[in-house]
């Protein structure tokens, strides 16, 4: 099986091979079989020449307001910066009705991926958020995965997985219209539109990176992936993208 080269360049070149096909087929609303874009809760999207819109839409903003100790509104974070928000401050913000999001996910997930899909279904059962899953089934759908997630035209992408971060990264400058989520993981130089959530135990930054602090697969529990979660989406739903949200 071939695997993603660990030298970015590789990377971005395969990437934007891939975005380009994608982008030339922009404005269909059917993947190459003919059948119609998901847009249930539980059906799986194909990752075959995948639809990428180029146009910016609207800003998604969610109901209630973060709390004190989330972030200075006078002195929002810059660009790439790092806020580790008080616990509970964005207990009050949720997505608005409708709201959808693709969760992005390798193939053959270890247990602590499987957390943060667990996180993201009881998160989206308690919020009635529609998740559109897009599974990589092998390393040479990733690239290509992440096409089919922003073909989708979510809300919200949501990628959980240490395998995903590298296409993450390789793609999401060319799709700024997008927004992204990358939940127990960070990109090294996210783009305005990747937020992360994660925490001291995870942070893994991509290939050749590693991680921002000593891998811990037992701090991966239901409680503190939940958590990282709400307040990464939270961020996102009031404009703080583009950083990094780390829980404690």
């Amino acid at each position: 099986m071939t695997r993603l080269a660990p030298r970015t360049s590789v990377v971005l070149a395969a990437a934007a091979v891939v975005v380009a096909g994608a982008v030339s087929l922009a404005g269909c609303s059917t993947v190459a079989d003919g059948s119609s874009r998901s847009a249930v809760s539980g059906e799986r999207a194909t990752s075959q020449h995948p639809a990428v819109p180029t146009g910016v839409p609207t800003a998604v903003r969610g109901t209630g307001t973060l709390g004190e100790g989330f972030a200075d509104p006078e002195h929002p974070p810059a660009p790439e910066a790092t806020v580790s928000p008080a616990t509970g401050s964005w207990d009050d913000v949720a997505p608005p009705t409708g709201y959808r999001v693709v969760l992005l996910s390798p193939g053959d997930p270890s247990p602590e991926t499987e957390t943060l899909a667990d996180a993201v279904d009881a998160w989206a059962e308690a919020e009635d958020v529609t998740v559109v899953p897009v599974v990589a089934d092998s390393a040479d759908d990733r690239l290509s995965s992440v096409a089919t997630a922003i073909g989708e035209r979510a809300d919200l992408v949501i990628s959980i997985g240490d395998e995903m971060v590298d296409p993450i990264a390789a793609i999401s400058p060319s799709a700024l219209h997008q927004q992204f989520l990358v939940l127990g993981a960070e990109i090294a130089e996210p783009t305005s539109n990747v937020t992360a959530a994660d925490w001291t135990g995870a942070g893994f930054r991509g290939e050749g990176l590693g991680t921002s602090s000593h891998h811990d697969p037992s701090t991966f529990t239901d409680e503190r992936a939940g958590r990282a979660l709400r307040a990464g989406v939270a961020a996102a739903l009031n404009g703080l993208s583009g950083i990094v949200v780390w829980v404690a």
